[in-house]
């Protein structure tokens, strides 16, 4: 179960965010969430085997590749994806990993929590932003 205290907490202190398994297609729900946490000032880093550009941010083929400090990983991948890239987040020292919605991996989370990352799971990061921050309305 995630806790709203922690959730804000990670909100508030995070800066730098990579986005495994970011689409390029921004009709894509992935390109629309980090998009809009890409406007509440946070910095994105795309994680993204395929593309070497994503929302004019230069994009890594994983975790190892990006060169500073990682706050939080989110993930877009399936569950069953997930172990790798908890690997990759323990290996690069980053602070949380976050599955979106739909993603639950315990056996990956226990993992990151058992070397010191705080997880979230099954849980939108803009969803969360916006219920805890609220949001700047769209067109103004």
């Amino acid at each position: 179960m995630n806790s709203e205290k922690e959730m804000k907490e990670i909100l508030l202190s995070a800066k730098t965010v990579a986005a495994v398994g970011l689409s390029s297609n921004p009709a894509k729900e992935s390109f629309g969430i980090v998009q809009y946490l890409k406007d509440q000032g946070y910095k994105i880093i795309p994680v993204n085997p395929g593309a070497t550009e994503i929302m004019g941010e230069k994009a890594y083929p994983d975790l190892s590749s990006i060169p500073e400090a990682v706050d939080v990983v989110q993930v877009f991948r399936k569950p069953e994806d997930v172990p790798p890239v908890v690997d990759e987040a323990i290996k690069i020292r980053a602070k949380v990993v976050w599955m979106q919605e739909g993603i639950v991996n315990e056996e990956a989370a226990q993992k990151a929590r058992d070397a010191g990352l705080q997880v979230v799971m099954d849980a939108c990061m803009r969803s969360a932003h916006r219920r805890l921050f609220g949001a700047k309305p769209l067109g103004l």
